[in-house]
């Protein structure tokens, strides 16, 4: 206990540069958890992007490629699923809720979807959050857009903004349904998800878009269908792009996967949400990977700077090395106190890097959170974390070791003699 009251009143004479020690390695430490902290919840929040939902149902593909145009609104489904299927498997025993999709068209390059009430009951994300309104209400003519949060935003629309789809998927398109302009009621809260940037509308409303079009091209002179007379139609969808179920009982989810993958109206693909999540998020760990890896380098930098500064001090100390000895201190002594103050440093750089992490998250979670769908905990450090911070003090033991060895073999050759 004594040579830790002498290392840390060692310290304070040197005050000045150990403070700053101390700020290098809380700076790293801050870092390192950081990026720990948001890659963790980066995952959970990618990994919750839906929930509740337990399986999802396209046509024949990958499993990747189902949840990235279904889910993400990336790329474009093989084929379409005919109504007649989507009824049929919707209505199983062993189904509770079923969301259809419709995928096509698009609005200033951001996708349109088509789907039915549903989706705004039973669509959940992140800890099994489900979809709020931060103005008006869903869609319930025709003719009614629901926007996602991004799309409101970037766009600069409010509620009873006009707005004319247009064919395909890409930001610029050359064939508009400029004849079924649709209005805006209803924005959506911020989900930090695809959905906030998606234009919701009515599996109806994609079919009047569409009921006078002939070979992919939109009919023209008495072809033409207006959009009060589609009204009078029966705008019952022909095909959708894929939809999502929920079961009563999640211990009918492999079977109902293996019906569907099975069933021989047509080639359908069922796949577990999480497992395709987990599958895709593999692809892209590489970057979470080597940012975590900078971070440990950056804290290892911090650890050498500790090393540098013990180091260049050993010198102008040997006369108190010599005085330590003078009054019965062994070589032993020496090594230990060099050491403890080695991690006394990076402890108090843990303990000032734990404080400034914390404030920072407390300061940045309500603006990550709205702009990112991405919720920072302040709890107790986790088990990763916990390891990361004991790898640190071991790191910092090892390089105390250094000093420590020198000025052991000082005291062992100077005695009370100074070798300037």
């Amino acid at each position: 206990m004594y040579l830790l009251r002498l290392a840390i009143q060692s310290l304070a004479n040197r005050r000045f540069s150990a403070l700053l020690t101390v700020l290098a390695i809380a700076l790293s430490v801050t870092l390192l958890l950081a990026v720990e902290r948001v890659r963790t919840e980066a995952r959970s929040s990618f990994a919750s992007t839906v929930s509740g939902t337990d399986l999802i149902v396209g046509a024949r593909s990958g499993s990747v490629q189902l949840l990235l145009y279904s889910v993400f609104r990336i790329g474009n489904a093989t084929n379409n699923i005919r109504w007649d299927s989507f009824q049929q498997i919707s209505s199983q025993p062993q189904v509770k809720w079923a969301i259809p999709l419709s995928l096509g068209d698009s609005h200033r390059g951001f996708r349109v979807l088509g789907t039915s009430q549903a989706y705004f009951e039973h669509y959940h994300f992140g800890r099994n959050r489900s979809l709020s309104f931060s103005q008006g209400q869903p869609f319930s003519d025709l003719y009614d857009a629901v926007l996602g949060a991004d799309v409101a935003q970037e766009l600069g629309y409010q509620l009873g903004t006009e707005l004319v789809l247009a064919h395909g998927a890409g930001a610029v398109s050359f064939v508009k349904h400029a004849d079924k302009p649709f209005h805006v009621v209803g924005i959506l809260a911020k989900t930090g998800t695809p959905v906030d940037r998606t234009i919701h509308v009515s599996l109806q409303g994609i079919e009047a878009l569409h009921v006078d079009w002939q070979q992919g091209m939109p009919a023209r002179g008495a072809g033409r269908i207006s959009a009060e007379q589609a009204r009078e139609l029966d705008l019952t969808p022909h095909a959708i792009t894929a939809f999502m179920l929920g079961l009563n009982r999640r211990i009918d989810t492999f079977a109902l996967q293996r019906q569907i993958n099975e069933f021989t109206g047509e080639p359908l693909l069922a796949i577990l949400p999480g497992v395709a999540l987990q599958e895709l998020w593999g692809l892209l760990s590489v970057a979470e990977k080597a940012l975590l890896l900078v971070s440990v380098f950056v804290v290892l930098t911090g650890l050498v700077g500790m090393l540098t500064a013990i180091l260049s001090g050993l010198n102008e100390r040997r006369r108190e090395m010599a005085v330590l000895r003078s009054v019965g201190a062994r070589p032993l002594h020496i090594f230990g106190l060099l050491l403890l103050e080695a991690v006394s440093l990076t402890i108090a750089g843990i303990a000032l890097g734990l404080g400034l992490l914390y404030a920072g998250i407390a300061v940045a979670r309500p603006w990550l959170e709205q702009q990112y769908g991405l919720f920072l905990p302040l709890g107790w450090p986790t088990g990763n974390e916990l390891a990361l911070l004991a790898g640190i003090v071991g790191a910092s033991v090892l390089m105390g070791c250094i000093p420590a060895w020198r000025a052991y073999r000082q005291a062992l050759l100077d005695g009370l003699s100074i070798r300037l």
